[in-house]
């Protein structure tokens, strides 16, 4: 899966995100090489879900 791939997988995810919990904005998941983690960090906090959760919820999608 080349990059173009990942990144239009991810702005449909981010879509149906944001679909699902209105509260998100493109800044929570705005997703960088190397800042995944911060990304679901801000997650955590905004959605109150554990890491495992939102890995669920995003694989569910």
């Amino acid at each position: 899966m080349n990059t173009t791939q990942v990144k239009g997988n991810w702005n449909e995810q981010k879509g149906k995100l944001k679909q699902k919990f209105a509260i998100l904005t493109d800044d929570d998941l705005m997703f960088l090489a190397g800042k995944k983690d911060e990304m679901i960090g801000r997650l955590e906090i905004k959605l109150g879900k554990t890491k495992e959760e939102l890995h669920k919820i995003i694989e569910a999608l």
